[in-house]
């Protein structure tokens, strides 16, 4: 069952990393669109689909098979462990960000630039390699 549950939190892992790397290229893609037009009204149907259908869920389950992994495999005793969970904890709070985001273009209300999510676009790929790198190396 451990092996099961692996495979499933990998995949749940890697859908969540898909959508949090896509999500604010939309961003960037929508600051483009005139409010109110076709374009705008498109971008807002796919940021919140792709935050509800794909990246919430894929949090969620990600969390979960990674908790059940931790406590099955007694990994809780693992110094690299606390290192992951913080990593993962700072990406669920800019999935939140993400999440308040949505909802701002969604009003027609977004105040930032596309430079600004051209660089925050940056953040999950940095925390993904720091994770990868624990898990796999697990230096302490």
């Amino acid at each position: 069952m451990y092996e099961w549950i692996k495979a499933l939190h990998i995949i749940a892992a890697i859908s969540w990393m898909a959508g949090m790397l896509y999500l604010p290229r939309l961003f960037v893609y929508h600051c483009k669109a005139e409010i109110g037009s076709r374009q705008s009204e498109t971008f807002k149907v796919m940021e919140r689909r792709l935050l509800k259908a794909i990246i919430n869920p894929a949090m969620i389950v990600t969390w979960l098979a990674g908790l059940y992994l931790a406590w099955s495999g007694h990994w809780f005793a693992s110094g690299w462990l606390y290192g992951k969970l913080l990593l993962v904890l700072i990406l669920s709070g800019v999935h939140g960000f993400f999440a308040r985001w949505v909802k701002d273009f969604a009003a027609d209300q977004n105040t930032r630039s596309q430079k600004f999510y051209r660089i925050i676009n940056e953040v999950p790929t940095i925390l993904m390699v720091g994770i990868v790198i624990l898990v796999v190396v697990k230096p302490f």
